[in-house]
């Protein structure tokens, strides 16, 4: 977020039946043709070589299969569940902005990619090891980042061509300084959509988590009865929700309502792009959906998730990336 200075096998193929469960259309023209009977027996002589020829054909066919003494293979599945290196992209969520320090990035303490054991972040989940993750993890995210960094993001992760690229970004195109400076809809599928395609053009079978945008409103109705909260909101994080965070007139809460529903509509985007890629996986919306309660928000500006709130959203992500089939 913005601050003011940053996973059919089809059965086995099995043995072709097709020549036994039913005559050869070679057969079924000698039932029916009216033959001239000099004729006949030729035609007879015909169709036998032609049933015959059929019949050993399939008995050779599984004969081949029988004896080359290899199972047949099981297609792979697309998504792989237990992705073994991951890149980050996004904004100042993945790099744990407030999560340790006042107005300070805490990449050790991301959900993707931190090393932090109170965390414990998707690639602590995935990969193990402090020492093992730095060499299987990049994270690109950059405080500040709306929709249109991504591409340039996805650029450098794709050349690392990881396992997995997790992405989490919106929140920043919704928190502008007034809500007409919201990014357009159609511009933010513009980007995602971009983004997506630099990474496949570098990097075709890396798979894609996308996280959902958070309910920023949700957020501002956990933390605006905090006094602290309030002061650091008035430095100008996300202006178009939480400036003005005591005002409950009919306008302020229009404003917020607004800015609500083009997060939703962002992650529609979300959804949608991202379900036109086989190798691409959509939270359905978990993030968005998830309460942040107050001891999961930093008590720095009651917005950014603290380390607690990074672990939930690790946790998120875990489930959703180990599932056998993508959220509903």
């Amino acid at each position: 977020m913005r601050d003011r200075r940053e996973d059919h096998a089809t059965a086995p193929a099995g043995r072709d039946t097709t020549d036994r469960a039913k005559p050869p259309s070679a057969i079924r023209a000698f039932r029916t043709a009216r033959v001239p009977r000099p004729r006949r027996a030729a035609a007879v002589l015909t169709a036998a070589a032609v049933l015959t020829t059929g019949v050993l054909t399939g008995c050779d066919l599984a004969s081949e299969a029988q004896t080359s003494g290899a199972p047949a293979r099981k297609p792979a599945p697309v998504w792989d569940r237990s992705p073994d290196s991951i890149a980050a992209v996004g904004d100042s969520i993945t790099r744990a902005f407030d999560a340790c320090a006042v107005l300070s990035d805490c990449p050790e303490a991301s959900w993707a990619t931190g090393t932090d054991e109170k965390v414990r972040s998707l690639a602590t989940r995935l990969i193990g090891e402090p020492a093992v993750i730095a060499d299987r993890t990049w994270n690109y995210a950059r405080t500040g980042a709306e929709a249109a960094d991504l591409t340039r993001q996805m650029t450098k992760a794709a050349a690392k061509k990881p396992d997995l690229v997790t992405v989490m970004v919106g929140a920043n195109d919704a928190c502008a300084d007034s809500p007409e400076l919201m990014t357009p809809v159609a511009d933010f599928r513009a980007s995602f959509t971009g983004a997506l395609r630099e990474l496949r053009r570098t990097a075709p079978k890396t798979q894609v988590y996308v996280s959902s945008v958070p309910d920023l409103k949700r957020l501002w109705s956990t933390g605006r009865d905090d006094p602290l909260g309030r002061a650091i909101w008035k430095l100008g994080i996300c202006s178009t929700m939480l400036g003005d965070a005591e005002d409950l007139s009919a306008k302020a809460q229009q404003r917020r309502a607004d800015v609500r529903d083009r997060v939703v509509a962002y992650n529609g985007v979300l959804k949608e792009v991202c379900g036109k890629d086989r190798r691409c996986r959509y939270d359905g919306g978990a993030v968005f959906d998830y309460r942040f309660s107050d001891d999961l928000l930093s008590r720095w500006d009651w917005f950014h998730p603290s380390k607690d709130g990074q672990g939930a959203l690790a946790e998120i992500a875990y489930r959703n990336i180990t599932a056998a089939r993508p959220p509903g």
